[in-house]
């Protein structure tokens, strides 16, 4: 693996010419600035955090592999202003574990936000064993850095299928999930199991936080919403999967981070260690029919459509209890998916406007 920097830590390797002239933005809150470790920082969620984190003066490193799963410019693209003096990104996998602490070596870091995950539910029934070894090995990576540099504090990125198709919703942060109905979710709540006992063994506090299918600007290609707007960009029917009564609970990108933040808050400000799982989502249906006829709308676009068999590994619904959240975290949505939407496919026209747009 290669590792490349871009900071300007004294006797650090190599800085990134990419970064070397990004300006900070000001300081938006008066917490104390503290050292981050964000894997997955430069992917969809990954790089919004670490530019909310960077807004705040805090100090953050990031780790992505660019694994090719979708194009390397988007990823680019979302961190390229990050300013040199507070970001490095260090371009490794996270199970690497030996290269990862050698980075680390003599640099202490506050808290772990761990995002990095091969994703989606329909590639891996394909693949398996590399989502294995990326979701459930790569989690335990980390955890071993976390328990060598004595790191205090972990967040991990799971998911809302770990719900698999539970009868009782909305779903509860408390209700039993013993049967997720994809590779992907398995290896989710693997990591949410044995953070649990790096969290028994080292007193380390843990905050598992449940994303319901997060969305906005930047979203990887082979998620719904942005394919469905490439397929209206380029005058194509959009695929629906099933009669489009599906429904999830969307959450709009800003929201989960904001989520995050509070999460990191809360767990700094602890008197002694503690393990939560948490539900972050938009506490709201939407059904697939309405998503297409929302996102058209919004494209102002008519789509035409073209419906097909549901897929194997698709849940069919998800819905978030978030009263933990709010209870924990004070925190609470606050944008509706029509105005979600909008922000997206302002996006997303811009961003198609002076390049091919991505095949679907």
């Amino acid at each position: 693996y290669r590792l490349h920097w871009c900071t300007s830590f004294p006797g650090s390797p190599r800085v990134s010419s990419a970064h070397r002239s990004g300006r900070a933005s000001p300081c938006t809150g008066p917490r104390t600035p503290m050292h981050i470790l964000v894997t997955g920082g430069a992917g969809f969620i990954g790089s919004h955090l670490c530019r909310r984190l960077l807004d705040r003066r805090h100090r953050v490193t990031a780790i992505d592999n660019f694994d090719p799963f979708y194009p390397r410019a988007i990823k680019e693209e979302g961190i390229n202003d990050f300013p040199a003096q507070l970001f490095t990104l260090i371009e490794t996998s996270v199970c690497d574990t030996d290269s990862i602490l050698q980075a680390l070596h003599g640099r202490r870091v506050d808290a772990i936000v761990h995002l990095a995950a091969k994703a989606g539910v329909r590639p891996s029934i394909e693949a398996p064993s590399a989502y294995e070894r990326a979701n459930v090995g790569g989690t335990q990576s980390m955890l071993e850095v976390a328990q060598e540099l004595g790191i205090d504090t972990f967040i991990y990125g799971s998911s809302s299928s770990v719900y698999g198709n539970a009868a009782t919703v909305p779903f509860s942060e408390d209700a039993p999930v013993p049967h997720p109905i994809s590779p992907y979710a398995a290896t989710k709540r693997s990591g949410e199991l044995l953070a649990h006992t790096l969290h028994h063994l080292y007193e380390m506090t843990v905050h598992c936080l449940r994303f319901f299918t997060v969305y906005g600007p930047r979203q990887r290609p082979d998620l719904a919403i942005h394919k469905f707007a490439r397929q209206l960009l380029t005058d194509q029917p959009i695929t629906m999967y099933g009669d489009g009564t599906s429904s999830r609970d969307y959450t709009y990108v800003a929201d989960i981070v904001d989520g995050i933040v509070r999460s990191l808050r809360r767990a700094k400000g602890l008197e002694k260690p503690e393990y939560e799982i948490i539900n972050l989502g938009g506490s709201e249906t939407t059904q697939l029919k309405d998503l297409i006829s929302g996102i058209a709308e919004a494209m102002d676009i008519t789509p035409e459509i073209e419906q097909l068999p549901t897929q194997p590994g698709d849940v069919t619904r998800t819905y978030a209890d978030i009263s933990k959240a709010k209870r924990l975290l004070d925190w609470t949505p606050e944008t509706p998916i029509d105005e979600g939407l909008q922000k997206f496919a302002d996006w997303v026209k811009a961003y198609y406007e002076d390049r091919p747009v991505l095949e679907v």
